[in-house]
């Protein structure tokens, strides 16, 4: 909680701080960004409440940072958007989910340091700067 007490704040907040590179989805958005989109896209399902999902969100800030132009990185809140989560069978988070051609490659759950993520794109022929 904020300090005024509102949740909705705590989450403005959280977006404000993510990496302008880093696409804000939603159930209403997912098709045009997700599905449609051209190259590769790793989205992140995630929720406030969760720590493991709070712990990834400067990792996925530098993937998206390091894929810039080669893959399209994105979060989408499992709380506030369940239908995407509902309709991939997600059942822990952080889950990852790496799409290509509007169908999922490849799908990872858990916590993992920034090299896993880049390992998971490379395994997918997704060129991936080194850091």
């Amino acid at each position: 909680m904020t300090p005024s007490g509102n949740p909705k704040g705590k989450m403005k907040e959280l977006l404000k701080n993510m990496n302008d590179k880093v696409r804000v989805l939603t159930d209403e958005s997912w098709d045009r960004e997700v599905l449609e989109a051209e190259g590769p896209v790793l989205v992140d399902l995630w929720a406030e409440w969760c720590p493991p999902c709070r712990k990834m969100g400067p990792v996925i800030d530098a993937l998206a940072r390091v894929t810039e132009g080669r893959v399209t990185v994105g979060k989408l809140d499992v709380d506030q958007h369940p239908e995407v989560a509902e309709r991939y069978g997600v059942r822990s988070i952080p889950t990852f989910l790496l799409f290509r051609g509007g169908s999922v490659v490849d799908r990872r759950v858990g916590a993992m340091p920034l090299e896993e993520l880049q390992a998971l794109l490379a395994a997918h022929t997704v060129e991936v700067a080194a850091r």
